[in-house]
């Protein structure tokens, strides 16, 4: 029974990480739903104005692309990166009319090697992501190569201790001190704010590195 147990939790977590296939549609629905509070929180702590150029940084389901396309408005852009094949391909379904006017821009990357140009962005928003990369310091290096400077990249994390508690977590998550990733964010050349959201399902952090001039 333990080892169906591992078998499933790890697929479960394998799906959080890389929704593909028919159970990455219910993922998709799951990560949207689950998610939804974390990600409209991050859109706001971004301070998003009209015409800026924003990113959703491994959107998953897609819940932050309509949030994003809403803020920038009709002369704003709004990429989408994407890891997971399948969850751009949904996206691409979901928003034809945004794609063909130039308003969203979608890619398949990684946040270790983000399909976008240096000095691109106003801001942008990763939520829950960083669980899944091995290397923080790369990765922080790699949001703040992105942004304009003053530019800022809010990231989303769980609260680890809660998060050590779920079942699937110990199948692929790395769950880091919150202080780990700040440190990790201010080493790339930001200046960082920590905003919290203590309501459950599971509290999150709110990390919003703005970048240096």
């Amino acid at each position: 029974m333990n080892g169906v147990r591992a078998r499933l939790m790890s697929t479960l977590a394998g799906q959080l990480g890389n929704p593909h296939g028919v159970l990455g549609k219910g993922v998709a629905f799951m990560l949207n739903r689950g998610n939804r509070r974390a990600i409209a929180a991050a859109v706001t702590a971004a301070a998003i104005t009209e015409g800026e150029t924003v990113a959703d940084l491994g959107f998953g389901g897609g819940a932050g692309i309509a949030l994003l396309l809403e803020r920038v408005g009709a002369e704003g852009v709004v990429h989408g990166i994407e890891l997971s094949a399948d969850m751009l391909a949904r996206a691409r379904s979901g928003y034809r009319r945004e794609i063909a006017s130039g308003r969203l821009r979608l890619a398949e990357g990684s946040l270790a090697a983000l399909p976008l140009a240096d000095d691109s962005l106003d801001a942008a928003i990763t939520v829950n992501t960083l669980y899944f990369v091995p290397e923080l310091d790369a990765v922080c290096a790699e949001l703040a190569r992105v942004l304009r400077p003053g530019g800022r990249v809010v990231v989303g994390i769980g609260d680890p201790d809660t998060m050590a508690k779920l079942p699937f977590t110990p199948y692929g998550f790395t769950l880091r001190p919150v202080a780990d990733v700040v440190a990790a964010l201010e080493k790339s050349g930001c200046a960082v704010a920590h905003e919290q959201l203590p309501n459950p399902p599971i509290p999150h952090h709110l990390l919003v590195a703005t970048k240096g001039s």
